[in-house]
């Protein structure tokens, strides 16, 4: 590795930092980050595989580079790869997660209204505003980030490590099974509107101290947002379905005269 890139790894952890990405987020791609930092893009891929080796960032063929979970070993072993694997062997194993996150946000809803101190609150609204901005995003990924930046925003607000520590657990386990989804639904004007409605009404009662309001706006969000994706994976199941029909099923019927 070249003592070259050792300047823009601390450039590149100040880019995190400043940006607020967090642990289960993903690294704009190389093309826009070289560009945003000014630098050529082989010396930003050795920065990055400094990083990666120090452990700060993972890499996923196909899919980008993403801030890495540091969990704690009991928290990573007990917890996550058992669901990891079950996950694998069963995507729909994804809905069991989607409905602990009921419980779990509720909770860090409710105990972020009564705990936020003032540095939470803005950053709380700091993280609902970066979701209106990408409201005409062309990139529905940066904007399913957004959305996940709100949400443990909120846990962090509830100071309870815990909630916080199963939150980004629950999203680095949702990421391959749940993105694509989370992406399409910021594409549809009317589910994005939803959203951010709910999204405002989870914040204003966070900000005015309302632990039931709270608790309530993130119920109903998470309820919405569960049958969303459920919708939307049926409907990726059944165009699935469609293009492994047999071609014999779609030939001109004159052919088989």
């Amino acid at each position: 590795m070249s003592n070259t890139a050792d300047p823009l790894v601390t450039r590149l952890r100040t880019y995190i930092t400043d940006h607020q990405l967090e642990p289960g987020m993903r690294l704009p791609a190389e093309r826009q980050l070289s560009a945003e930092l000014g630098v050529s893009r082989s010396s930003l891929r050795e920065a990055i595989q400094q990083l990666i080796s120090s452990g700060m960032l993972i890499s996923r063929r196909g899919g980008g580079t993403w801030i890495r979970q540091q969990l704690a070993p009991w928290s990573e072993q007990r917890i996550v790869e058992p669901i990891r694997q079950l996950l694998r062997d069963d995507p729909d194993y994804r809905y069991d997660i989607l409905e602990a996150r009921h419980a779990i946000e509720a909770s860090t809803a409710w105990h972020a209204a009564l705990r936020a101190t003032d540095a939470d609150k803005e950053k709380l609204q700091y993280a609902f505003d970066a979701t209106l901005k990408l409201k005409e995003s062309d990139d529905p990924d940066l904007a399913a980030q957004a959305d996940v930046r709100f949400h443990l925003a909120i846990a962090e607000a509830s100071h309870n490590v815990v909630l916080l520590q199963t939150m980004r657990s629950f999203f680095e386990l949702l990421q391959s099974s749940v993105m694509q989804s989370r992406q399409r639904m910021y594409t549809q004007p009317a589910i994005f509107a939803r959203l951010t409605e709910q999204h405002q009404a989870l914040l204003d009662a966070i900000l005015a101290g309302d632990a039931d309001a709270a608790r309530q706006a993130a119920m109903q969000h998470l309820g919405f947002v569960h049958t969303t994706l459920k919708s939307l994976h049926e409907d990726e199941a059944r165009q699935a379905r469609i293009t492994r029909l047999p071609d014999n099923d779609t030939r001109n019927p004159k052919e088989s005269d």
